[in-house]
């Protein structure tokens, strides 16, 4: 994978929605010796997973949201709890946002069907309080190359 893609996924800001209001977390933090110190949200598993722009193509947002509301539809139905949830680059000049949804206990082979389903070059797994970008196109990297990060809570 490229490096620099691989950068950029790293240091993306996620909205997470939690009973206490938006959490924002990034990949890109310090190793956690205690994960009780982690919002709980972080210590349960779930996927972030999106169906917008496949491959890094640029579609029509109508395209983008047609292909987004189906997967949200198939993820409720396989009977998981779906938030939405966004991410974007955190540079004052970067037009980059984009929608997702937090698949909530799902199990991360399935989460991984559904990132090559929707044609994305990678999806986002937390297991044990540890995230993991997870390669979902064959054109990127082998599939299921996973990249280990570590939760950064920002503020």
């Amino acid at each position: 994978m490229d490096q620099s893609l691989l950068r950029s996924y790293f240091s993306t800001v996620y909205e997470l929605p939690t009973e206490s209001g938006v959490l924002r977390v990034s990949l890109d933090g310090e190793v956690v010796q205690d994960a009780s110190v982690l919002p709980s949200l972080l210590r349960q598993p779930f996927a972030i997973l999106t169906a917008y722009n496949p491959r890094s193509m640029l579609l029509p947002r109508r395209v983008n949201d047609g292909r987004h509301q189906v997967l949200r539809d198939l993820l409720i139905l396989g009977c998981y709890r779906v938030e939405h949830s966004i991410g974007y680059d955190e540079e004052p000049d970067s037009p980059f946002r984009e929608p997702a949804w937090i698949a909530h206990g799902i199990d991360r082979e399935e989460a991984v069907h559904f990132g090559r389903v929707f044609r994305q070059n990678t999806i986002v797994y937390c297991q044990a309080a540890r995230p993991e970008l997870i390669v979902t196109d064959p054109t990127c990297d082998e599939v299921g190359r996973t990249f280990q990060g570590n939760w950064r809570v920002r503020q």
